[in-house]
């Protein structure tokens, strides 16, 4: 899957981070700026915030998508964001380069069936309790409705286990890998919601042959105002990044996904 120069499920192992929310300008550039060193190739943040609470932060809207337009701009990044509602569809398409659906929208299938014609390619997350057949189910929805450029997100689901946030089912990506032909990548954040957790299921992820990250990013994870328990420094997304380099490089292709991740000049 082409995104300008950037090939999802291909030969690259391809690494999309930022902040759960997108809250001011410095905020988001300063991470834009920081992951891009690092290796990462697109730049993940949220303008609109699907909250449990109606008193958390919801987002900053259309203006957190021009922020993200502006960093795109700056770094070169491509820009990944949540599109909550079908009617939101075409202001989102604006300004991303992706389209992620999120877990708890995994099943609004008014959502999915207007993504069919958004013109851009849809990260789909696997939702809290849902199988497989599901996830696929819904991929399919956005296929048959005009796009079949979906990437397919595992990022833990809800079960009896509550030592993490959710439970990393890292058998769904050989899984999913084996019965069709799309993209699959892992958010390690929200499967561990933990950060000190972060780097080994991104470990994990590569290991049983993940297409890419997705990874929370943030200058000050304890001043964030969402998913900051989980989201890792600058320092710490950096020191993750040179840790996969030696299981990226038992991959086929070795060479082409570790300069992916910065390991060659």
């Amino acid at each position: 899957m082409q995104i300008g120069d950037i090939a999802i499920g291909g030969d690259e192992f391809v690494v999309m981070a930022g902040p759960c929310a997108v809250e001011s300008e410095r905020q988001l550039l300063d991470t834009a700026e920081s992951v891009a060193r690092s290796g990462a190739r697109i730049l993940r943040g949220g303008a609109f915030k699907p909250r449990s609470s109606p008193y958390s932060f919801q987002g900053m809207g259309v203006e957190g998508l021009k922020i993200l337009s502006k960093a795109r701009e700056l770094t070169g990044l491509a820009i990944v964001t949540e599109v909550m509602s079908e009617t939101d569809v075409d202001i989102v398409a604006e300004y991303a380069d992706i389209m992620q659906v999120g877990a708890r929208s995994m099943e609004n299938f008014s959502l999915l069936e207007r993504l069919g014609t958004c013109g851009r390619p849809v990260l789909l997350k696997r939702g809290m309790t849902a199988t497989l057949e599901d996830l696929l189910r819904s991929a399919q929805l956005i296929a048959a409705s005009g796009n079949p450029d979906v990437i397919l997100c595992e990022r833990g689901i809800r079960t009896f286990e509550t030592a993490t946030r959710n439970t990393f089912d890292v058998a769904a990506v050989p899984v999913l890998k084996t019965v069709c032909h799309l993209p699959v990548i892992v958010d390690p954040s929200h499967a561990a919601g933990v950060r000190s957790l972060v780097p080994v299921l991104a470990r994990a992820g590569v290991v049983v042959g993940a297409d890419g990250l997705l990874v929370e990013v943030h200058p000050e994870p304890d001043k964030a105002v969402s998913d900051g328990e989980q989201s890792l420094t600058f320092a710490q997304f950096d020191s993750m990044m040179l840790d996969l380099e030696p299981y990226l490089s038992l991959r086929p292709n070795a060479d082409r996904l570790y300069a992916a991740a910065g390991g060659l000049d």
